[in-house]
């Protein structure tokens, strides 16, 4: 541990500001000796964090430039250290809070997430579709036999093929190229989405009916609605447990989801039941995890598919705790049309890394295989050698990217293996931060108490935050990474990979002068007015156009009970929506737009993908 300030006379910091505690000048140059260890770009600060003595102690250097990246440990675990990205000058300043372990219990590290301003633009809304990446060539995987073993955490930069990405718009095929290793060797296949999905939703309500394969299966789930009048956004609660009154009480609707009734536990790998395995098969390799996640995507088809009238598809968030935890988490993974993924102390098969675990005291991997059929049947072949997995749980986090992510830990239980959890936490957040991100990533374990799945004081108000940011539009809190000294795991010793900075896709520097293009954009539109039918008809307007998406917005005249039909022009993608309720057909290039209680008015933000001349077009307006 660090000592006391003792010996030399405390002096005020070198180029120090005024109301701070002075530092001594021994400790003073130990600081100043690691920031000069370590590389960095001169548009990085260091922050320390902590207290020594019940103190606050900060200094200032301006000799940082090419100095230390990404610093999580000092002294030898005496200290913590993160970094903030601050804004580039030619000088710029470290400004270091010591942290010592003599310091009062709960001493924490934060990272607090600014983006840097090359990519502050990047949306963070759900996606459209369940998976963006489903048109990606993914080279054939090798059987788990012929894995080499990496001790260190694999690079999520680097594709299959061994070539790192540039830029942003890379990450959506290289991440298809995680989901499917993921897939393969970890949670079992996830299938496409199935040929039939109806049901019902009302204020108290939502049935499931899912016919694929020539089967058929349903389940229920029950829905409590906040004050107010909606359609209200909604978080899926895995079996009940989460804060569900600070839920409500944000003006998020909760569906309480009986996991057990898509996937039941205590059956055994060779006759899984459920309603995921009544349609594919009893000795299906997917696990209950993924098959968990299944339910919650069907949950958002019926949603998409209803008036929308009472819940939005398009606001749609998942939590629970512990084995309900490492469901939400995987949920979140593998359906981008969530906006807000929270898993809550999920421990071994959630959120920590698997390489980590051995070494932690957690809970063994081959316990978590073995204790539940939650992973996939494919993972037993790595329960005893994880550095043979070609991914691990940090990329399950950047899959996650960039929508909303707040991991929820408890330090206080080693089972839960939260060092690994940390780990997973900041190697994910360097992809967030890749693309522009890195303020939508909360991780924080910094709590007091340490019972299991409690309802914490230190989360009500970062789960306010995201669900006003993430769900309901109406806030930009910035995420942060708030780890507990006593769990605190070291992303240097996992990797040997740097970030990259990728580029073409993080939108401008600055906003454009007006909400129109500075440029008029290419136009697909007809030069007739558009079709319509019945009563209604609808125009599209054009909006900002970036490097690789544009904006576009529709006015609906003549009714406000209208279905309108949007042709998408493949390889072109939507990414974002706003004021309708969506719904997709024709792999994702049609799509059909109703009213949601926002008006008659209602926008999209679509990719191009390497098509920059095709834009969308109405083909049909139908009042009811």
């Amino acid at each position: 541990m660090l000592p006391p300030p003792r010996g030399a006379r405390a002096r005020r910091a070198e180029h120090g500001t005024r109301g701070f505690d002075r530092v001594d000048r021994k400790l003073f140059q130990r600081a100043r000796k690691l920031i000069n260890k370590v590389p960095v770009n001169s548009a990085t600060s260091l922050l320390l964090t902590g207290r020594i003595q019940r103190r606050n102690v900060r200094f200032t250097t301006p000799e940082v430039s090419d100095k230390a990246s990404e610093v999580s440990e000092f002294a030898e675990r005496r200290a913590l250290v993160n970094i903030s990205s601050g804004r580039s000058r030619a000088r710029p300043t470290v400004v270091a809070l010591l942290a010592c372990a003599l310091a009062v219990a709960g001493t924490v590290a934060v990272l607090t997430n600014t983006a840097t301003a090359q990519t502050t633009a990047v949306l963070a809304a759900a996606a459209a579709v369940e998976d963006e990446g489903a048109d990606c060539a993914v080279p054939a995987l090798p059987d788990a036999g012929s894995l080499p073993t990496n001790a260190k955490l694999p690079d999520p930069f680097t594709r299959i093929d061994g070539t790192r990405i540039s830029t942003i718009a890379d990450w959506r095929c290289r991440r298809e190229e995680i989901k499917k290793q993921a897939e393969k060797y970890v949670y079992g296949t996830k299938p496409a989405p199935p040929a039939n999905v109806t049901g019902t939703v009302s204020s108290t309500n939502i049935t499931v009916n899912v016919t694929d394969n020539g089967r058929s299966a349903s389940f229920s789930a029950s829905v409590s609605l906040p004050s107010g009048t909606g359609p209200f956004p909604v978080v899926v609660v895995y079996g009940g447990f989460a804060d569900t009154a600070t839920i409500r009480a944000a003006g998020a609707a909760v569906i309480n989801y009986d996991p057990y009734s898509v996937g039941k536990e205590g059956t055994g790998r060779a006759n899984k039941q459920g309603a995921f395995y009544t349609l594919y098969g009893s000795t299906s390799t997917t696990g209950l995890l993924q098959a968990w996640g299944w339910g919650v995507s069907r949950i958002i088809d019926v949603i998409a598919k209803s008036n929308g009238s009472i819940l939005r598809a398009d606001a749609t968030g998942v939590t629970g705790c512990s084995r309900f935890g490492k469901g939400a988490f995987v949920a979140g993974v593998f359906d981008q049309r969530i906006a807000l993924t929270m898993p809550i102390e999920s421990g071994s098969a959630g959120v920590p890394i698997f390489r980590g675990i051995p070494g932690e005291g957690a809970q063994s991997l081959s316990s978590a295989y073995g204790e539940q059929p939650w992973l996939g049947d494919a993972f037993g072949s790595f329960t005893s050698a994880p550095g043979r997995l070609p991914v691990d749980t940090h990329e399950m986090v950047a899959m996650v990217a960039p929508r909303g992510l707040f991991i929820m830990d408890n330090p206080h239980i080693a089972n839960l293996g939260p060092k690994s959890g940390s780990v997973a936490a900041l190697g994910g957040a360097e992809v967030y931060k890749a693309l522009g991100a890195g303020s939508n990533i909360t991780y924080w374990s910094d709590v007091a108490n340490g019972n299991h799945c409690a309802n914490r004081p230190e989360w009500t108000t970062p789960l306010q935050q995201n669900i006003r940011k993430f769900l309901l539009k109406t806030g930009n809190d910035p995420g942060s990474i708030r780890i507990a000294s006593k769990a605190l795991g070291n992303l240097a010793e996992w990797r040997t990979w740097t970030t990259p900075t990728l580029t073409g896709g993080g939108g401008p520097t600055t906003p454009p002068p007006t909400g129109e293009p500075t440029t008029p954009p290419p136009t697909g539109e007809p030069t007739t007015p558009p079709p319509a039918g019945g009563s209604c008809s609808a125009s599209i307007t054009p909006g900002t156009v970036w490097g690789d998406r544009y904006n576009t917005s529709v006015t609906v005249t003549g009714s406000s009970t209208w279905t309108v039909t949007v042709a998408i022009t493949a390889p072109q993608r939507v990414s974002t929506t706003w004021s309708g309720t969506f719904a997709w057909s024709g792999g994702g290039n049609t799509m059909t737009v109703r009213p949601n209680g926002s008006g008659n008015t209602f926008g999209f933000t679509t990719m191009t993908n390497g098509n920059s001349s095709a834009r969308p077009r109405i083909t049909s307006c139908t009042a009811s």
